[in-house]
């Protein structure tokens, strides 16, 4: 599979915005987000990134198409509804570099993009002075959730295996309208920090 990853930084995100909007749009329509999106608010949430000349946005690239997109960007530069959590926790933002999402099409799985979509934002995150920790967060859904797939398979081995450890106490709730849902309703979302001083 003859996949390019390009890595892109800050506002050179833009020729790729529409793309990005479509690929987050596909993938989260699945289980477990099962969101329902927009791309005129996809668009809105990608510009946060596209402002921080230090945000990353590695690229997979198949031929001249995007397939797959993993974000980061340091936590001073995120919206304040990202960083109160870290806040109310004693997280200093200035020292988290915090990973957005990591999106990749169905057919372009198992081949090791995961990971390589980890270590491209960890080493970035570890150029960047005084970033301690890397952080992101997942949704929680009900073991029982009517849409779960048979086969699905969470991802926390994986990501515990990366040294990432979930922290129960740190969340954030967000609303968005899930494919089965008439209306928005509230999601909560933990995270998952890795602390580099212990690394």
């Amino acid at each position: 599979m003859a996949i390019v990853i390009k890595p892109v930084c800050g506002p050179d995100i833009a020729p790729y915005i529409d793309d990005l909007a479509a690929l987050r749009i596909r993938v989260f329509r699945d289980f477990p987000y099962l969101y329902d999106g927009t791309p005129d608010y996809e668009r809105k949430y990608i510009q946060t990134y596209a402002r921080s000349p230090r945000s990353l946005f590695v690229l997979a690239l198949d031929g001249a198409r995007v397939v797959g997109v993993s974000t980061g960007i340091p936590m001073r530069d995120e919206t304040d509804e990202f960083k109160a959590p870290f806040l109310a926790h004693g997280y200093d933002p200035e020292q988290v570099f915090y990973f957005g999402e990591s999106v990749l099409l169905a057919d372009y799985r198992g081949h090791g993009l995961g990971v390589r979509f980890f270590e491209e934002r960890e080493a970035y995150a570890r150029t960047l002075s005084g970033v301690r920790w890397t952080a992101f967060c997942a949704v929680e859904r009900p073991a029982d959730h009517p849409l779960r797939p048979a086969d699905y398979v969470p991802l926390d081995v994986f990501w515990t295996k990366r040294g990432y450890r979930k922290v129960p106490a740190l969340q954030s709730v967000y609303r968005w309208k899930d494919i089965d849902q008439a209306v928005e309703s509230d999601h909560v979302m933990t995270y998952w920090l890795k602390d580099w001083a212990a690394a």
